[in-house]
């Protein structure tokens, strides 16, 4: 479980990229919700990951 939870914030990340991915590969750019929600998500994986990590290493 920790394992886990050390690593929410890459798979956070990961999603948003994939997203991202799917939204360019499709063209589908115009979008605004779909894209707004991956930098969304790659946003909190950036955050959960420094904060997660920060708390495991104490």
């Amino acid at each position: 479980m920790k394992g886990l939870l050390k690593n929410l914030g890459l798979i956070l990340i990961l999603i948003g990229v994939v997203i991202l991915l799917a939204c360019s590969f499709t063209g589908n750019v115009n979008n605004n919700a779909v894209l707004g929600s991956s930098v969304f998500l790659v946003v909190l994986g950036l955050i959960s990951y420094i904060i997660i990590n920060k708390k495991i290493a104490d």
